[in-house]
């Protein structure tokens, strides 16, 4: 296994579909907005074993402030291999003179986000409007 990572925002359909949907999100069923939403995105760090899409990450910035990491995710067979780590130390040291780099956790991967040095909230709660299920 050789890892890659790369700062780009440009992947196939095909290529996210597959990934979104091997970690079972909802939004891999919709690839022609993902690829779309790559686009948007200010900060998009990805790895690869060979040619295939095995992570990623993608984050939002207002430039001065704060940044919003919106997508991190590794396909399943990946697990173990520090590759989120390296992930989210990629979008720490990009933003590392923000004074808030903001995620929101689903409680079963709390712990990843705390062992990165995330803090949880004592005084907010994540809110959304969502069409998606998962």
């Amino acid at each position: 296994m050789n890892i890659t990572y790369q700062s780009t925002h440009d992947f196939t359909e095909k290529e996210l579909e597959r990934l979104f949907l091997a970690v079972e999100w909802s939004s891999g069923h919709f690839p022609d907005k993902l690829a779309a939403a790559m686009r948007g995105f200010q900060t998009v760090f990805s790895a690869w074993d060979g040619g295939k899409l095995i992570g990623m990450v993608c984050a939002m910035d207002d430039g001065v402030m704060n940044a919003y990491v919106h997508y991190l995710l590794v396909d399943p067979a990946y697990h173990g291999n520090t590759i989120g780590r390296t992930l989210v130390d990629m979008v720490k040291q990009k933003y590392r003179d923000y004074l808030r780099i903001a995620v929101i956790a689903y409680d079963d991967e709390a712990h990843f986000y705390e062992n990165c040095g995330f803090v949880k909230s004592r005084d907010a709660s994540p809110m959304f409007i969502t069409s998606l299920w998962t």
